[in-house]
């Protein structure tokens, strides 16, 4: 199947799965009354693992130099073009602003579009390799809260293919039934930093942002959770440690373990060493 096709059967597969949800609730516009905590909503690229400097940034240079191109993004660069999120837009960003003197196709578009797709195969192929492991604590968090009973929800701007790869390779085989609704790539036209993926899953699952609580790395991943009224959990990397993330409700540099301890970098962790359910409900207000 071409990589175009396992997208459209993929995201065809993530509506209507949002449907069904939706299909189950009588009335859409009722939303739940109580002040719980019902759903965690997760970033991915960054938040779930440390994708972009050994996944991402890789991948990318293996289909620059598929496409017999002499473009190779560093670690200094490419943490100047994570300031755009998605893929697309990030060659499209590097050529406007540190590869003028290319000279563009006629269909830049498609060009673009094509290079994406063949990144997103290199992309996919490292992540059934096993290069690229979950942060510390994603896994534990991710099993405490299904185990009480919180819906899930995915909101990123990568591609559904992209997600499919990282949740069922490094989480497990059926990790995408995990999850109630995956937002993912161009469900939306406007990414992030607009609020529209996390607003576009809450409305498939009927929850307003009271009821929610998301979990970013990034300063625009925080604008666009902020945006769309959600209380906050950041969990930086190496790209990101600097940036501004005013109104989260905590910053830490990662969720960490009963061994392995977080650091927290803004807020008030109670004394908690490590981020579970107690902890989250508390940081919302629960």
């Amino acid at each position: 199947m071409s990589p175009g096709g396992a997208t459209s059967t993929l995201v065809d597969r993530v509506h209507s799965a949002s449907l069904s949800v939706n299909l189950q609730r009588p009335d859409s516009n009722r939303y739940e009354t109580m002040s719980t905590l019902s759903a965690l909503l997760f970033d991915v690229d960054g938040t779930l693992a440390d994708t972009e400097r050994d996944g991402h940034r890789v991948a990318f240079n293996r289909a620059f130099a598929d496409a017999g191109l002499e473009w190779v993004w560093s670690e200094e660069l490419y943490g100047k073009l994570l300031a755009v999120t998605g893929g697309k837009e990030r060659i499209r960003y590097y050529l406007d602003n540190f590869n003028t003197a290319f000279p563009r196709p006629v269909e830049l578009d498609d060009y673009i579009a094509d290079l994406h797709k063949a990144k997103t195969r290199h992309y996919v192929q490292m992540l059934g390799e096993g290069l690229i492991p979950l942060r510390p604590g994603v896994r534990r968090l991710l099993i405490e809260a299904r185990e009480a009973g919180l819906r899930l929800a995915v909101a990123t701007t990568t591609t559904p293919e992209n997600v499919s790869a990282l949740l069922q390779n490094a989480l497990a085989p059926d990790a995408m039934e995990w999850f109630e609704v995956i937002a993912a790539g161009d469900v939306v036209a406007a990414k992030k930093p607009a609020p529209d993926i996390y607003s576009y899953a809450m409305d498939k699952m009927g929850l307003e942002p009271a009821h929610c609580i998301a979990f970013e790395d990034s300063h625009n991943g925080i604008r666009s959770s902020l945006g769309a009224g959600l209380k906050t959990i950041v969990a930086v990397n190496g790209y990101t440690r600097a940036e501004d993330f005013s109104g989260a409700a905590i910053v830490l540099d990662h969720w960490g373990e009963p061994e392995q301890p977080f650091t927290v970098l803004s807020g008030d962790a109670a004394g908690a060493t490590y981020l579970d359910l107690a902890l989250v409900k508390r940081l919302h207000g629960s």
